[in-house]
């Protein structure tokens, strides 16, 4: 017979809550939600700038360009080894590095005494920009675990949506009053606090697993692969289109490079990225409607700032301003639709999110220069709705059913997808408004021509009125993608899943070092 407690046995403890968001889980939160303010703000202040660095430089817009598709190309670079380099070395170790190449790279932008310096420069930024975003998701999926996930993404997705709406408005405000090096330099402070926290907050422990060895063929075939499908794309949005001899070789050659890495990486047990995961429904599935809301996020995010800059003639701080609606839409619902997603699954708020989404978009098609400040106000607060409700949702069901040792390969992957969708939405819509507007106004010097000067200035009615509608023909792409997302968000799981070990999904069991990160 079993014993029994006795009389002066302490009585048991009282199982932990697993669902609640203890202190040390919200600490941990903000303080890779400040790494992931300052990446993305950095992104969207330093597009404002670019007319006035190359007037800075007196250097050709072509040339300058290259401040943000250098950036642009070290992150695609850089993004595939954050998987693994986390496995190997340990996710805290590898935030801190991150931090400090992405600090010193915005010290040395701040102090460049030339054009070819601010680029080389910044892709050393990007190198340590391209590692904070799949790393800070990392820790979290890892501490969170599947029963906090949507509450916890719900937190780092705001940077997510706001930072991309403030971005243009700090921008604007730095320009027109402070010197272009303090486009640069208002990260360091950022920078300086998440390093003092991330010493204070993030745990220790995790050395990574020194068994855990770089796929190099893997390596030199999606790098360069993602570099050249990225280049080609921004080669094709700054005006050359997909005509051009050099997009179309850039794209080409990236495709085959990247076709190349998936047939060589289903032959390996140890490839970079693991594409076995594609074998769990759920994780293909959420990496379908993440591609989708990347294309809608960032392709839209191109679209409205000049929409108002250009047919509108406000200012780009004024611009940013304008966007508001939508942030303060996203902030609304997302922790509502975490809560949601938490108790009921996915399937329960995303497809309604995209809906809203896709209702708020639809209403943009219908867009002239002199169309009603309210509709657009209300148009803009669906669409935040909309993302709230879906983006972070749709990222948790990724890992839902994931073990924790698949989490950092799965974290390279969604970044890899979000960002080519991003970049894939955003060269789309700027050649289709390009051509929009030249079809419209054939005889204004294209397109381009129209981009490059109106912006800021107020237009004639009747030409405001064509380039108004040149960028509601052009919202029908945004349209396109954020269907594809809504069709594939309604096959996401319609209840709460717990991780399972599909067959060939994961990785061997993990030895104690290579354990979840503890933030107890």
């Amino acid at each position: 017979m079993p014993d029994q407690p006795s009389a002066t046995s302490p009585p048991a403890a009282a199982a932990p809550d697993d669902t609640k968001l203890d202190p040390a889980l919200i600490r941990l939160s903000i303080t890779v939600m400040l790494g992931a303010i300052m990446v993305i703000l950095d992104t969207t202040i330093v597009s404002v700038a670019i007319h006035a660095l190359g007037n800075e430089f007196h250097t050709s817009l072509s040339t300058i360009s290259w401040v943000t598709t250098g950036y642009l190309l070290a992150l695609a670079v850089v993004i595939p080894l954050a998987g693994w380099s986390v496995e190997r070395f340990g996710a805290t170790r590898m935030w801190n590095l991150s931090l400090v190449l992405f600090v010193s790279g915005s010290v040395l932008c701040g102090v460049a005494w030339n054009a070819q310096a601010l680029i080389a420069f910044r892709i050393l930024q990007g190198l340590g920009g391209g590692m904070i975003m799949p790393i800070c998701m990392t820790l979290l999926a890892q501490a969170a675990g599947p029963k906090r996930m949507n509450r916890v993404m719900s937190i780092i997705g705001v940077p997510t949506l706001i930072a991309p709406v403030l971005g243009p408005v700090v921008g604007g405000l730095i320009v027109d009053n402070l010197s272009w090096r303090w486009i640069f330099y208002v990260n360091v402070p950022i920078g300086v606090i998440a390093l003092v926290m991330s010493w204070r907050v993030l745990p220790r422990g995790d050395r990574g697993s020194a068994s855990r060895r770089l796929d190099l063929p893997g390596l030199l075939l999606i790098s360069p692969g993602l570099a050249a499908l990225v280049y080609g794309l921004s080669e094709a949005g700054n005006g050359g289109g997909f005509g051009a001899a050099k997009v179309q070789v850039a794209i080409a050659l990236g495709l085959v490079l990247l076709v190349g890495f998936v047939l060589y990486s289903l032959r390996r047990d140890d490839a970079l990225l693991d594409l076995r995961l594609f074998r769990n429904r759920t994780f293909t599935v959420a990496s379908v409607t993440t591609f989708t809301i990347g294309g809608m996020l960032f392709g839209a995010l191109f679209l409205l700032p000049l929409y108002y800059q250009v047919a509108r003639g406000a200012s780009a701080s004024d611009a940013g301003l304008l966007l508001a609606p939508q942030g303060l839409g996203a902030m609304i619902s997302m922790a509502i639709a975490g809560r949601i997603a938490d108790r009921r699954g996915p399937r329960s708020v995303v497809p309604a999110g995209m809906a809203l989404s896709l209702l708020g978009t639809l209403m943009f098609t219908q867009i002239d220069g002199h169309t009603s400040e309210a509709l657009l106000v209300g148009s803009l607060f669906l669409r935040g709705l909309g993302f709230g409700a879906a983006m972070m949702p749709a990222m948790s069901a990724a890992y839902a059913t994931l073990t924790p040792a698949a989490v950092p390969r799965a974290t390279t992957t969604l970044n890899i997808l979000q960002r080519v969708g991003g970049s894939l939405a955003t060269a789309l819509v700027a050649v289709e408004l390009q051509h929009a507007i030249a079809h419209r106004l054939p005889n204004v010097g294209g397109g381009a021509g129209v981009l490059a000067s109106a912006a800021g200035t107020k237009l004639p009615g009747p030409i405001a009125d064509k380039v108004g509608a040149a960028f509601g023909a052009t919202f029908w792409w945004i349209v396109a993608i954020t269907a594809v997302g809504l069709v594939a968000s309604s096959f996401l799981p319609g209840r709460p899943v717990a991780p399972t070990a599909p067959e060939g999904v994961g990785a061997p069991p993990v030895p104690a070092r290579a354990a979840p990160v503890s933030v107890e």
